[in-house]
């Protein structure tokens, strides 16, 4: 009987790891199925405890994802180290993993669209988002969305980010 490899670890990171990289997380997997070949995760650089925006919460469930089982996690080097693809949201992901770490991330959407931009949080694509509830909804509906409609680019591409132990 032939063992199975064990599986390649993709890691989304982003700030506080209750947004960008847990919808991320929660879209590959939905897209993956049960496939046991990936393993997949989120952190966040901050994750300063606070709870998931209920707008990300419902348009997760619009779409059929359930993330009622998220828990916010910190980044580590642990977690950094046991990634195989470990994939930053924004710039400042990127250079805070670099700086912190001295680790080279690729963005999601370099891996998706082989574009070097930026998902950006709510507070940078809608400045005035506290006093603006209906721009933070569309905002958060169009990042759910954008995630989720980008995972079969991000499935296609991802193989060729991956680090392969040696």
């Amino acid at each position: 009987m032939k063992n199975s490899p064990p599986p390649q670890s993709i890691l989304f990171i982003c700030t506080g790891n209750i947004f960008r990289s847990m919808t991320a997380e929660y879209a590959l997997k939905a897209a993956l199925g049960n496939n046991p070949r990936y393993e997949v995760g989120s952190a966040g650089i901050e994750a300063i405890p606070q709870a998931m925006a209920p707008e990300v919460r419902e348009r997760l469930l619009r779409r059929g994802i359930d993330p009622s089982g998220h828990r916010q996690r910190k980044l580590s080097a642990e977690l950094l180290d046991a990634a195989h693809l470990p994939v930053a949201m924004g710039l400042d992901h990127r250079d805070y993993v670099q700086h912190h770490f001295g680790r080279e991330l690729v963005l999601f959407n370099q891996v998706c669209f082989d574009r070097e931009e930026a998902l950006l949080d709510t507070w940078e694509a809608v400045p005035d988002y506290d006093r603006n509830p209906q721009g933070r909804r569309d905002y958060i509906a169009w990042v759910v969305d954008y995630l989720c409609s980008a995972m079969p680019e991000f499935i296609a591409n991802m193989e060729r980010y991956m680090a392969h132990p040696a």
